[in-house]
Order: C-alpha cells, then structure tokens, then sequence
C-alpha cells in the first residue's frame, strides 16, 4: 500500500495475502487526521487505471451512506478506519483498489484537503477441470513400424496457471523439455517433435540416451531398428551401436513371429511441452504434451497420471489414464432372428474390461472399429465400413450364413471378433426343409438310375 501523507492528514490500506475464489475479503482503510471529517471515498481501478468505479461513499456533511457493500466505521483519538467487504470473490474482482479521505481545510471552511492510498487485490483460482486424452486418435495399431504417442494434460481454470507434470505408474516422469513449434504446424505429432530442438537435461547420460536410440529405426528391418532422434543434435556425435544378430536373441515365447522385434528399451525418451492460452475470465489454459514412441508390449497396462499444482490448492488434483489395447469387442444383433428384407444392425455392445481404464470398457485410447464380410465384399459393395455399428440394409436370401468380422484397435494393439448372420425366408424355416426334401429326392433318383 503506498502511504501518501499530509502533516494532519495520512491514509493507508492494510496489506492483503493473495485471495481464492469464493472466499469473502474485507479491505481496511486506517486514516488519521486532526480535521474535520469530509467524505470517503472508495474505488475500484479497472483497464490499466483509465476507469475509476466508486464502489463506497460515506457522506459527513449530510451524514449519508452510499453503499454497495457492507461496512462500519470506528472512531478512536482520531483514529478512523473504512472497510469494505467484498462477499464471494470473483476473478473479476483481481485488480487496483483506492481509498480517498477528504477533509476540511483548517484555514477556509470551504477548502477540502483530499489523500489516497491504493491496494492491489490478488485474486487465485485453482483449475476447476483437467482431463488427458491421446492427441490424433482413434488410429490404428502398426505391427511393423513403431509410432510416435502423445497424451495431452489440459488444466482449466486456473489463475494464475498451474504447474502441469505426468508420472507413470506412480513415478515422475523425466522429460526432455521442448518449446513447441508455432500453434499452425503443431498439430503434427510426430513432426512436431522432430523438428523441435530437446533442452537435453544434463542429467541423461549416453548410455541411456543410447539405450532409447536403439528403439526402432527408419529403415524398418527387424533386425535393428533405430529411432530417428529429434533434430539428431547431440546423439549424432555417439559412434552407432549395431548390435550384432547373435547379441539379440529374443525368446520367441515373448515375441510372436509376426510381431516386430521391439528392442526391450526400458528408458525411453519422453518429450514434454507446455503451452499456456490466456482466457478472457483471466485464467490460463495449460496443455502439457507428453511425447515418446510408443513400444506396445512395454506400455500396455501401463498407468500415466497427469499432476496439477496450483497456490489455491493445499494438494495436486490429479487425473489418470491406464492404456489398454481392446480385448475382444461383444457385439449385439439386432433383430436377433433376420428375415430376408429385414435392415440388420450389428453394434459394438462393450469390451472385457481388461485394465479399469478411461473410454469403452477399459480401453484407452479410444478404438478404431473396422467392419469386413469374411470372403467378399458388404452390402453396399464396400471392401470395408468404419464406425461402431455395421448397417445391412434389407438383406436378401443370398446372405445366410455369410460372416462379418468386426476389428477394434488402438495404437497398443488390435483385436478382431466375428459373427454370422443367418437369414431366414419369408416363411420362416419352410425353405430349408424344402432345399432338404429336394436333396433327398435326388439321391432317391441317382439310386434307382444305377
């Protein structure tokens, strides 16, 4: 508070500690004067000073209140103070406060003798929302080439922004932190960590980062498979580690034939960014990017909180996703018994919850569902159909028994679940019995011919 005074005449605001949201705060004006009182005068400063808002007027000539809010006034040896009560504190409330004093000069009744003294309020949110969802998904799952991954952390509300960290299955995460490229080309993903420079800490030694290099490579053979590491700044220098087929036998119990041959990196590196969007309550969104590449038999059920600290919070709020590839799709029929010219409708009911994960059942991220007729081409002479429901529009004869196969991925992996659909005639099962009876009477006639 600034103290301006004159030799009978000196005003101050007694200091404030940062306010939360919601809470109710009283502001003190302690003036002291041998004068008569005039007026108080109390404002609130708002866009960079140029308005003045009174919010209290106190009134000595005609002894009135002009009051927005609660207030009382004390009078001891000349000593006087002004509150005001600000119930429920808003954002908006953050900001400049000032309280003029004005007095009648001792010289000439009708002279006032004006002083001032000004408070900044601080006014902190905690975030009210943080959520992490999987950037760019639902995509499919790749056997053969390993795939950039990024979860997004996104922390709403907050003032001033919280600080935004990821731990997995418990642990903090070391990053490499990068400033992310500008916000038109960073929806890219994989691109945007490449082209980023990493602040590599000094704590990450060649070894490890050596270790996370050999995790897959370009060239995409099996046999060694490297990462192409962002911008190639500091790794460039290291002399490349082949290692030779004989150092990498890899029990075929643990890796199915058609399977990559994922390098057992357990360091991998992870790159993380954060970018701050001012809101126009005067909160800050953050949006914290984890990247790293993505290696499914290490990270399947694999549990990735994302951590908010925040002034106003007394401990970190905290949301968690477990990433799960989708085990086998249930999928419902309906009608259950079709007859030809009937639509039939086959939706994905829900998973086997594998792992008590976010979104269907247990699997995160969201799947990508693929429809396919075993053998030939659906209904409407697509090869394939993607979304959760297939839709046979008035079926014929023709497609009894046919075989449709529903497959469900993410980038942990895929799965596949069929079903058949049978199609009875106009008269129920009359035409099977039919189809029988004629069968059986070409072989009463072959017979008899021989």
């Amino acid at each position: 508070s600034t103290h301006m005074s004159i030799w009978y005449l000196t005003v101050t605001i007694e200091p404030l500690p940062p306010v939360v949201v919601g809470e109710t705060v009283t502001l003190k004006c302690n003036f002291k004067t041998d004068g008569r009182l005039r007026e108080i005068v109390w404002y609130r400063v708002t866009d960079g000073g140029t308005i003045k808002q009174k919010i209290f007027t106190y009134d000595a000539m005609f002894n009135t209140n002009y009051s927005h809010m609660e207030d009382y006034r004390r009078r001891e040896d000349l000593v006087y103070q002004s509150t005001v009560r600000l119930p429920e504190v808003r954002i908006s409330d953050n900001g400049p406060y000032e309280c003029h004093v004005g007095i009648y000069d001792r010289a000439t009744r009708e002279k006032v003798v004006l002083s001032s003294a000004d408070i900044y309020l601080t006014v902190m949110s905690p975030p009210n929302n943080i959520s992490v969802l999987a950037e760019n998904t639902p995509a499919p799952f790749s056997r053969y080439q390993a795939q950039n991954f990024t979860l997004v952390c996104t922390a709403k509300g907050g003032k001033p922004a919280p600080s935004v960290y990821f731990k997995r299955d418990g642990e903090l995460i070391e990053v490499i932190s990068y400033v992310s490229p500008t916000a038109g080309s960073e929806g890219g993903g994989s691109a945007g960590v490449r082209g980023a420079r990493p602040l590599i800490r000094q704590d990450l030694d060649d070894t490890k980062l050596q270790k996370s290099l050999s995790l897959l490579g370009p060239d995409g053979r099996p046999g060694r498979l490297y990462t192409e590491s962002p911008r190639r700044s500091s790794p460039a220098r290291q002399p490349r580690y082949e290692p030779s087929p004989a150092t990498e036998t890899i029990p075929e119990t643990v890796v199915s034939r058609e399977f990559p041959r994922w390098v057992q990196s357990t360091d991998p590196l992870y790159f993380f960014s954060n970018t701050h969007v001012p809101q126009s309550d005067g909160s800050i969104t953050v949006q914290a990017r984890l990247t790293w590449t993505l290696n499914p038999q290490l990270d399947n059920d694999a549990l990735f909180s994302c951590e908010v600290k925040h002034p106003a919070l007394s401990m970190p709020m905290q949301t968690e996703v477990t990433l799960a590839a989708p085990k086998g799709p249930k999928l419902q029929m309906s009608p259950a018994r079709a007859k030809v010219g009937d639509t039939v409708r086959i939706i994905v009911q829900g998973f086997q919850v594998g792992s008590p994960g976010m979104g269907m059942g247990g699997v995160f991220p969201e799947p990508l569902f693929t429809w396919t007729r075993v053998g030939g081409r659906l209904l409407d002479g697509s090869s394939e159909r993607e979304g959760e429901e297939l839709l046979l529009e008035r079926v014929p004869a023709d497609l009894n028994g046919s075989m449709y196969r529903c497959t469900a991925q993410n980038p942990l992996g895929s799965t596949d679940t069929h079903t058949r659909l049978i199609v009875f005639g106009e008269s129920g099962l009359s035409t099977c019995l039919i189809t029988n009876t004629m069968a059986r009477l070409h072989i009463t006639l072959s017979s008899s011919l021989t």
